[in-house]
């Protein structure tokens, strides 16, 4: 016997909701405000949500690409960024979903499509292996652990995120699935800085300090040297305290 429809109905209601939870993406574990400073698009309005922290194996991952030790991307790897940006993704690698309405802001990644699209042909030069683009071709492989959001149109997808506790004040470490501002030059340093890392890698990284009252600053690679911390044993910014902030009043929400 068939139930009743009312029932049936209130079935596959109940049944559809749990199926939505149960794929809805997980809460931030920390969410942070902050304001750029130092660059060309400063007092842009900065959000980053982390989702969760990187594992220890997926650190390891990124430290073996970075000391070369795993084995060199395909030759001929080529990346780009699309203009618009697609629907967001669903799988472990997706790509930063629209930001919050509030926030007026969108994420994305984009495909291969169009002059500016991300592709693998055949006719792209080889890419040479050094440390910048082993971690960069390790990070395409890495999953999203977070997102940041600016002004921009399209957010930045965060493929590492680590908390290091410090006695003087929290440190959090972000790297970016592409470098911030590889398509515009709202992040150019002001005043123009020499260029500690290649501004052609393709990926930047982020360390935040906070103080012991809670506020923090960050700096990043687009004018610092991105080195490994042998006392945390994961990325850091060489000589971190004589680099400028791009990131000021930066706040756990």
């Amino acid at each position: 016997m068939k139930p009743h429809l009312p029932t049936y109905a209130f079935m596959t209601m109940a049944l559809t909701a749990a199926l939505t939870w149960a794929q809805a993406p997980s809460a931030p574990v920390l969410s942070l405000t902050a304001t750029t400073t130092n660059v060309t698009g400063a007092n842009d309005p900065i959000r980053i949500d982390v989702l969760r922290w990187s594992t220890d194996a997926e650190r390891d991952d990124l430290l073996n690409a970075w000391n070369m030790k795993t084995p060199a991307p395909a030759a001929g790897r080529g990346r780009g960024r699309a203009d618009a940006a697609p629907a967001p993704a669903d799988d472990a690698n997706g790509d930063a979903p629209p930001a919050p309405a509030a926030a007026a802001r969108g994420g994305g990644r984009g495909g291969g499509g169009g002059g500016g699209g991300r592709g693998r042909g055949n006719a792209a030069p080889d890419v040479p292996l050094t440390p910048e683009t082993s971690l960069a071709a390790a990070l395409e492989k890495a999953p999203t652990v977070g997102y940041l959001w600016s002004s921009e149109v399209a957010g930045y997808a965060l493929r590492y995120a680590a908390k290091i506790a410090d006695p003087a004040g929290d440190r959090i470490l972000f790297i970016t699935d592409r470098r911030l501002g590889a398509n515009n030059d709202r992040w150019n340093p002001v005043p123009a800085a020499p260029a500690a890392a290649p501004k052609t890698a393709e990926f930047s990284v982020i360390e935040i300090h906070f103080t012991p009252a809670g506020i923090g600053e960050g700096k990043t690679s687009l004018t610092g040297k991105v080195v490994i911390d042998a006392t945390t044993k994961t990325f850091g910014l060489e000589n971190y305290a004589g680099l400028q902030a791009v990131l000021k009043t930066v706040k756990k929400k």
